[in-house]
């Protein structure tokens, strides 16, 4: 399932650009020198991935908490629902909750530090813009994470978050380069298949937790990490 990551990040980063492709497309990178300014912008995905990672280590904690209680296969259901519900109900319909509210503060102050840090022009200033940028509330990121809880493992977790973050690379590093081409009705054509993918995503974590005996898909057994007869004397 850790393919799912991946395609999901690279589809997700259409939806990326719209909330931080400003953020790529201002960072204080060298714009004479090629080499430099490709380096610069590996430093702040550097940044990004690792706040993934970090998330996905936390997360993945909580997943193999589920693994150890031995309700992995109904948590891979409830998380394939999850990913479906999320991206079913409207936008509209979440924000009449505010569920940021009682941390809007501490995200107001992540925003102003992340905005101090476009003053300077070094490297551990553009991987703190990364790494700010990949703490804040995203909402392609909290699916992400439902994929990192499935995982059952906190290093899969991690591994989880980190291809996330990889598949998000190509599209994000691109729009530094020209952001042209990416007019708004290219966005919002390319965001319409953004729900798509999530969806399938969610139908394969279901599909996972069947356990139908489908290889690669669905396998008869979830207990992937556990031996089929156990040693013990």
């Amino acid at each position: 399932m850790l393919y799912t990551a991946l395609l999901f990040g690279l589809i997700s980063s259409f939806h990326c650009i719209g909330m931080c492709g400003a953020i790529a497309v201002m960072l204080p990178v060298d714009r004479s020198n090629l080499a430099k300014k490709v380096i610069q912008i590996i430093t702040y995905h550097l940044g990004r991935i690792t706040a993934y990672a970090t998330i996905g280590f936390v997360f993945g904690l909580l997943g193999k908490g589920f693994f150890m209680a031995g309700i992995q296969q109904k948590l891979s259901i409830l998380i394939g629902i999850l990913m479906i519900v999320a991206i079913v109900i409207p936008e509209k319909t979440v924000a009449q909750y505010n569920f940021s509210k009682p941390v809007f503060r501490h995200i107001s102050k992540l925003k102003q530090v992340l905005g101090n840090q476009f003053k300077k022009k070094s490297y551990q200033s553009l991987f703190t813009i990364g790494l700010l940028n990949g703490f804040l509330p995203c909402g392609m990121v909290y699916v992400a994470l439902f994929g990192a809880v499935a995982m059952q493992s906190v290093s899969l977790g991690v591994v989880y978050m980190v291809l996330f973050g990889l598949g998000t690379i190509p599209l994000m590093s691109t729009v530094v380069y020209i952001n042209s081409f990416l007019t708004v009705s290219v966005r919002n054509k390319i965001q319409k298949v953004i729900p798509y993918v999530v969806v399938l995503i969610g139908v394969l974590f279901i599909l996972r937790g069947l356990g139908l005996g489908i290889p690669y898909v669905s396998p008869a057994t979830m207990s992937l990490f556990v031996q089929s007869n156990p040693n013990c004397h």
